[in-house]
């Protein structure tokens, strides 16, 4: 009876190099994506795609008939982003940078790459400061939504960039929402300076408002909120924001309504005891 044989490994350094210096180079590429509103060219190779993500194998296909393929027109996917994934599916491994970590993670989200996914949520909770955290909560909330999310969609009939809603939770981003909320309600009068801030959509700025930690006085959440408004408003503001900062919960209606955390005392407070009538 013939043994088993027994597996060996080489040294997974060169290995990793030699598949990097693949990418982008046109040498024995067969498929060429056209990337970004910049439409940058960029080289790539269907087979090692196609075994490595099952979004690329669906999306590249066989090839049909003889002759050149036409460029795969990608232009609402950032050429850094996608060179990014790129590089992960070529050497399972990827240099991450703070300034284009978002668009790395819409498109692993995307493509269906978990790992990939991962990886990018634990450098994100490394370099969470006050300027990318209400960028990030809008990913975390809107998922590949918020961005270019259908378009990988489309492109697998069509090749044309679309758009549609989503939910956060189906792309399993809810713990990024979770940790960008905590993060706003311990430095809130510094995130609501920020440009991400009135960038928000309504779907994340909403859970900001049914908060009661946040450490910021009524008045200055009700100025924040109308700056924001005037850059996008929302009716559902007003649902959202009753009694002007006062919180009851989601619980009973007759559950007694409390103060946020850094709402200043006012007189008219002596009546939050009071259960709503």
């Amino acid at each position: 009876m013939e043994t088993p044989g027994l597996v060996v490994h080489g040294e997974a350094a060169p290995f990793s190099t030699a598949l990097r210096s693949l990418l982008n180079n046109p040498q024995y590429s067969d498929v060429c994506f056209v990337v970004g509103q910049e439409r940058q060219e960029v080289f790539a190779h269907r087979c090692l795609l196609a075994c490595r993500c099952n979004f690329f194998q669906r999306l590249l296909g066989p090839k049909l008939g003889p002759g050149t393929p036409s460029p795969v027109v990608l232009s609402s996917v950032p050429a850094d982003a996608f060179l990014a994934v790129l590089e992960f599916l070529y050497a399972n491994s990827v240099r991450l940078h703070r300034h284009s970590v978002l668009e790395v993670l819409t498109a692993a989200v995307e493509y269906g790459l978990e790992e990939l996914r991962e990886l990018c949520l634990e450098f994100v909770a490394k370099v969470l400061d006050v300027e990318l955290v209400c960028e990030a909560l809008q990913v975390g909330v809107a998922g590949p939504a918020c961005r270019w999310a259908s378009a990988w969609r489309a492109a697998l009939l069509t090749r044309q960039p679309s758009f549609c809603s989503q939910v956060a939770v189906t792309f399993g981003l809810g713990p990024l929402q979770e940790r960008c909320i905590a993060f706003i309600e311990t430095h809130t009068q510094e995130a609501l300076r920020t440009r991400g801030f009135l960038e928000l959509s309504a779907p994340a700025l909403l859970p900001l408002l049914r908060s009661d930690k946040l450490c910021v006085d009524e008045a200055e959440l009700v100025l924040a909120a109308r700056s924001w408004a005037r850059v996008g408003a929302v009716e559902q503001i007003v649902e959202a924001w009753k009694c002007h900062a006062l919180r009851r919960g989601d619980a009973a209606r007759g559950a007694p309504c409390r103060r946020r955390r850094g709402t200043l005392p006012r007189e008219h407070h002596c009546f939050l005891d009071l259960p709503f009538k």
